[in-house]
This record gives structure tokens, sequence and C-alpha cells, in this order.
């Protein structure tokens, strides 16, 4: 197993406290940082990681690490679900999930509560999708967030996961590298005075198993026909897996 890795290595307190920290510290920068540093290609991996539940056409939908709602929103524009949960650990993230949801009147449709991952606060076979977008990669405990995903899905139900990768092809690999472990926390440092949170991020996806390794802890949960679907040269990787 790789060293766990926390966004304040000097500090005392479990993963799962720090991202939540964390992740209250930065709240009100995310959304533009986001777009900023991704050069708003975010946007675009978000849909096709959502197009995966297009067939199913699920009702009833939990997007897991919710943060500021912007994965939510755009599953319900695409999708037209009847409701979508969104939890997460942080509750300045939620804060802001919550405004953009009360602008765009949309409470009946979108719901946000404070909970954590690996002990989501639902009963068994609930929902019909289950959506992470760059959460897992936060998870402390892996395999028993993605145990606990399986668990709340309904049998025939569809995890949908989008996070980061490792890109393995000369020059993305190494302008990815460089990108992420120079500019990234120096953009982060300037914009939301918590550099820490964006050496956090390079370090957090170097740390995860990517790839098949991903697919293989889906499997272990329980999960069947998992397939890892790589975007811009592996920068990005959409994981699915059936109950």
């Amino acid at each position: 197993m790789s060293k766990t890795v926390t966004p304040y290595q000097d500090e005392q307190g479990t993963k799962k406290q720090q991202v939540a920290d964390m992740f209250n510290n930065i709240s009100k920068t995310y959304d533009f940082l986001n777009h900023f540093m991704s050069l708003g290609i975010d946007i675009i991996w978000r849909k096709i990681a959502i197009n995966e539940l297009k067939k199913l056409n699920p009702q009833l939908i939990l997007d897991v690490a919710t943060g500021t709602g912007d994965f939510a929103f755009e599953a319900l524009s695409i999708l037209k679900p009847k409701k979508i949960i969104g939890v997460d650990i942080s509750q300045g993230m939620l804060d802001i999930a919550k405004q953009k949801i009360a602008k765009r009147n949309l409470s009946d449709k979108f719901e946000v509560k404070l909970g954590d991952s690996e002990k989501l606060p639902f009963d068994a076979d609930e929902f019909d999708a289950v959506t992470v977008a760059y959460g897992v990669r936060n998870f402390e405990n892996l395999e028993t967030g993605l145990a606990d995903i399986y668990r709340v899905l309904k049998p025939c139900g569809k995890a949908v996961v989008l996070e980061f990768s490792k890109p393995k092809v000369f020059p993305v690999k190494q302008l990815y590298k460089f990108y992420f472990n120079y500019i990234t926390p120096g953009i982060g440092k300037i914009f939301s005075k918590d550099s820490r949170a964006y050496s956090y991020l390079p370090e957090s996806v170097e740390a995860f198993p990517d790839g098949e390794s991903f697919t293989i802890l889906m499997d272990k949960a329980g999960f069947k026909n998992t397939k890892n679907r790589p975007l811009a040269f592996g920068i990005c990787s959409i994981y699915t897996g059936i109950k």
C-alpha cells in the first residue's frame, strides 16, 4: 500500500480531518481556480463522465465528495433525474453549494448533506447511480469508501468515478508534471492563501493507485464490468462499475 499523503504533513489529525480543513480553507476560491487551472477542460471531462450514465437513465443519484456541487449541477442538466443528493466532508464547500442551489431554484432536485464518504448516511440498495468527481484520491481508506459506494447502490446500479491519473506518454507526462508541481501550487498560493492545498494536489495524484490498480480495487469491492477510460493522454480517467 502506498503511504498516506495528507494536506498538512506537519500537523496532527487524520487525513479525513485534514482534507475537511483544507477544503474549508479553499472553498471560496475553489471553483474559480478549478476552471482557471484546467483551462476549462474540467467541464468537458465532467460531461463525458456524466454521459456514462445516459443509457441507465438514473432517477436517484448520489454524488459523493460533491464539493461545491458543479458535477451534480451538470448531471441534473444532462440526465434530468428526479433527485441528486450530494455528500461532502467539508461544510465550507457545502455552504457554497447551498448558495448555488438557492440561486438556481433547485432545492427540490438537489440537496446536500455533511457526511463521510466511508460511512455514507444512507441505507443499502438506495441509489440508481453513484458519482465521484475528483474525490476518491482524498478518501482516507479507498477500499472502505468503494465498499460503501457499492453498498448504497441498487442492484444493477452504476458507479462513475472521474479522477486525475498519471499520463505515461512523452511529452504529456513531462509537461503535466511540470505544470502540476510548479505552476499549480504557485497559482494556488496567489489566489487561495493556502498554497499547501495546491501542493497536496500533485502529491495526492502521485500516490493514487490509478488505471488498472483502481479497477482491481473496484473488483475487490464487488463491482462487475469495471472499466477504465483514460482521457487527454491519461491526465484524467473515468472508471465505471456495475453492482
